[in-house]
């Protein structure tokens, strides 16, 4: 699976468009939570994203690529907790919870055989 860009990584296509949801969905979160909550799960989103292209330019270097898949799947688990938090605040309802984080859930599973497979991603011929 020799890939040409990171765009074309089903985990970070997956990652981006969650990102835009978590995006679109906390526009409708309080005022108050502007500057923690809607801030925080909006930075975590987008880490997961990066984290990924990050290591995907570095996966010449397959500690580095594992390294930077580690933080993509961190950053993950991240968003998650905040968006139980959203759920317990009533911010977001179970099935929009469900969804998100079963999402994340996927993404922790297909970076998790990026990381067990780099050879499957590397620039190396």
């Amino acid at each position: 699976m020799k890939n040409k860009d990171f765009r074309t990584l089903v985990a970070y296509q997956k990652a981006f468009e969650l990102a835009v949801s978590i995006h679109q969905i906390t526009q409708g979160f309080p005022k108050e939570e502007k500057y923690s909550l809607t801030d925080q799960i909006r930075r975590s989103s987008r880490s997961v994203c990066a984290n990924i292209a990050e290591s995907y330019r570095k996966r010449r270097y397959v500690k580095h690529f594992v390294s930077k898949l580690t933080d993509a799947d961190s950053e993950a688990a991240e968003s998650i907790v905040w968006l139980d938090l959203s759920l317990r605040f009533g911010y977001i309802n179970e099935s929009v919870h469900s969804e998100l984080s079963g999402n994340y859930e996927d993404i922790g599973r297909l970076l998790n055989y990026m990381m067990s497979h780099p050879a499957k991603f590397s620039s190396q011929p």
